[in-house]
């Protein structure tokens, strides 16, 4: 067994509510203010957009960047707390509106390139080692747009620049079939590791497997965590929960499907996730119906439940689901399971 579990999250976590069809619906808070309740929530990691660490990181040379990254490094070891990644936000600038690393533009494709090269330099300064890609805008809304042979070069060759320009850091590709583009080029754990062995070092690129995005692309995510724990590339984790194929909704961990995620505990678990220091991320927002006051209760709720499970998990008849899987006797297994968990 692992033994104690970190937890993370990010700060964009604790957010004002507001969504494509109406405003915000809750305070600002500040991102000092936000840092000083994470260890009072029981984490101790903070997840990073590059961004995140520095705001206005486009508009300052490399050495201004690097120095507001170290300032933020010292606000998190004032908390008590570590970086556990930055990644490039490369969805939201005009010049990525048709993807960064597979745009059609040779222009916006060095700007990606160069952002992304930002971002390690943001996570150096964080003493992180760990880049997460979520390869948002690299997709299509038609097929004819972009030949997906040359997507995925480009892809690769984004990532090799990365590996080369920094040889400590490793890379977790986020896959998400669909939103925002309508066809995402790495939709699945199993794209994403295949991208990784396309570059010039696999043994730094690997996956962070987000619970919603498997549900959206139509498969389990204990079943995606346990195919990357068998290459041992999951880097990281974001649990949350889907209520189906909609809209990412990043609901609170257990809060849809308590046996989906017992699975995804156990899975983790069973394998010793979190043994060379990997965090338990969460990536859940609040309800936009929560009143300002409890807005932080999705984070303390779904890592309560993670510790729920985790409990239920350890506490299981191993042996009995041995001897049951060995007759072959599934139906008895599946009552062994609910019954458990009713407990």
């Amino acid at each position: 067994m692992a033994g104690e579990y970190r937890f993370s999250f990010g700060p964009w976590n604790i957010h004002e509510g507001g969504d494509p069809f109406g405003p915000t619906v809750r305070d600002t808070i500040a991102f000092g203010e936000k840092l000083k309740q994470y260890k009072a929530l029981g984490f101790d990691g903070v997840q990073f957009h590059d961004d995140d660490a520095v705001p206005d990181m486009n508009d300052l040379s490399p050495d201004q960047m690097v120095k507001k990254a170290e300032d933020v490094r010292k606000m998190l070891e004032g908390e008590g707390l570590t970086a556990e990644f930055v990644a490039p936000r490369l969805w939201e600038d005009p010049r990525t509106i048709d993807g960064g690393y597979t745009s059609n533009d040779p222009e916006c494709r060095q700007y990606a390139r160069d952002r992304s090269r930002r971002a390690i330099d943001i996570a150096v300064a964080l003493k992180t080692d760990l880049i997460v890609l979520w390869l948002a805008r690299e997709g299509t809304y038609i097929r004819e747009a972009k030949d997906s042979k040359v997507a995925v070069d480009r892809l690769v060759e984004a990532v090799d620049d990365m590996l080369e320009y920094n040889s400590d850091i490793k890379i977790a590709i986020e896959p998400k079939p669909n939103e925002p583009m309508d066809h995402a080029y790495i939709p699945t754990t199993g794209h994403a590791m295949a991208l990784g062995y396309l570059t010039k070092d696999p043994s730094r690129v690997g996956v962070n497997i987000e619970t919603a995005h498997a549900i959206l692309a139509g498969l389990d995510p204990s079943d995606e965590m346990g195919f990357a724990l068998a290459y041992d590339r999951l880097y990281t984790v974001h649990l949350n929960d889907q209520n189906g194929l909609k809209f990412d909704e990043d609901k609170s961990f257990g809060s849809v499907n308590l046996r989906r995620a017992f699975d995804q505990v156990r899975i983790l678990d069973k394998y010793d996730y979190g043994k060379r220091g990997e965090f338990v991320g969460l990536d859940v927002k609040a309800m936009r119906t929560q009143k300002q006051a409890g807005a932080t209760k999705h984070l303390s709720n779904s890592r309560t439940i993670f510790l729920k499970l985790l409990d239920l998990v350890r506490s299981l008849d191993e042996k009995q689901v041995e001897q049951l899987i060995a007759h072959r006797d599934y139906e008895e297994l599946d009552l062994l399971i609910v019954s458990h968990m009713m407990k």
